[in-house]
């Protein structure tokens, strides 16, 4: 199988489509002859992007047997491929926001038709699957794929003192709370800081890295709330920072809430943090779901309960032996589960599927 694999959002860009789509373009042409095409330079080269994707599509389409866009924005592409090309089979990665960005005109073209005249979706979780239903798109044409984790690239041998020198403080006697990745209102941040961080104990760090809309609300939650002394806000970090955070916290919390028009695809971000080892406590909603599994590598809380994530938390802290042993059958059930060298071939098998048909 002949694959062109397009990508309108991709590294140097930071997020969580773009790392996806990056490590797609790594993995499946591990699997299959795949050529990428990829816009690296964010959202304000789009309006060039596709047309140039369109026009490229035209000449040289009759080279390859399926098309895979990494996301739903790039489903316009495939309406006006298909038209030309109705034979060839177009299929999009979905992504949660792709269904529920509230723009009527979006909601109109997108949604309602350029996304369901795809022959083929890949939903990165049950929920995105279940929302895609709600859009009336057919269940036939939807498969359920994951996103995949690449230990390789996250996991290190960093230390506490590397921890202490990257902080700037004396960490002794003190248990690190970790949330990394955009400031979005759905990841809850707001809603730990004021309902859940000031009743754990003043030996707490929670560390938060990440840029993103809700950093203003947070800072005023964290004066309102007089939780100064707990908290330590890094803004954007580098990937070997992150690395850095995911391999000596003690515990990683993601405290999602339910914001209308918005949702969490899936939870890349609890993975990374399993697969180097960490707890995970997140909110039991959307596409965390899928991505945790309680007991197994992580413990999911319903959202906004904040006496479930306080005593899941300090039940860790309480047992250094238990976190430390849930950490490590943390990583071994998300490398068996979510590796991209289990993930890459579910979509080479799914895309052959289509093709055959």
């Amino acid at each position: 199988m002949k694959l062109l694999f397009i990508s309108r959002a991709y590294p140097p860009v930071t997020g969580g489509i773009e790392n996806q789509n990056y490590e797609l373009s790594v993995w499946l042409p591990k699997f299959a002859e795949v050529t990428t095409l990829a816009n690296p330079y964010g959202k304000k080269f789009l309006p060039l992007f596709l047309p140039y994707v369109i026009l490229r599509l035209l000449f040289t389409l009759h080279r390859y047997d399926v098309v895979l866009f990494g996301d739903g924005v790039l489903s316009i592409v495939g309406f006006i491929g298909k038209f030309f090309f109705p034979r060839k089979i177009f299929a999009s990665v979905i992504h949660g926001l792709d269904l529920t960005w509230r723009n009527d005109f979006y909601q109109k073209w997108w949604v309602e038709h350029f996304i369901p005249t795809l022959d083929g979706i890949i939903a990165v979780s049950e929920e995105t699957k279940k929302l895609a239903l709600g859009k009336h798109i057919s269940e036939a044409k939807i498969t359920v794929i994951p996103n995949g984790i690449n230990p390789e690239t996250l996991q290190t041998n960093d230390t506490r003192e590397d921890l202490e020198k990257f902080l700037g403080k004396d960490l002794k006697d003190i248990s690190v709370l970790l949330t990394a990745g955009r400031l979005a209102k759905r990841k809850g941040v707001e809603w730990f800081i004021r309902n859940v961080l000031p009743s754990l104990p003043a030996s707490v760090l929670y560390v938060v890295s990440g840029t993103g809309i809700e950093e203003e609300n947070i800072k005023r939650a964290i004066i309102e709330t007089h939780t100064e002394e707990k908290i330590q806000m890094l803004g954007q970090v580098s990937d070997k920072e992150r690395n850095l955070l995911l391999n000596t916290a003690d515990i990683f919390v993601q405290p999602n809430i339910h914001v209308d028009g918005d949702m969490e695809g899936f939870g890349i971000a609890v993975i990374e943090a399993s697969v180097c080892g960490r707890p995970v406590i997140a909110s039991n909603i959307e596409g965390l779901k899928d991505a945790l599994t309680t007991g197994e590598n992580g413990i999911l809380v319903a959202s906004e309960n904040s006496v479930g994530f306080r005593e899941a938390i300090q039940t860790f802290l309480s047992d250094d032996a238990l976190r430390i042993a849930f950490g490590k059958k943390a990583r071994i059930y998300t490398e068996n589960h979510y590796h991209w060298n289990k993930i890459a071939p579910l979509y080479i098998h799914t895309l052959e599927s289509l093709r055959k048909k």
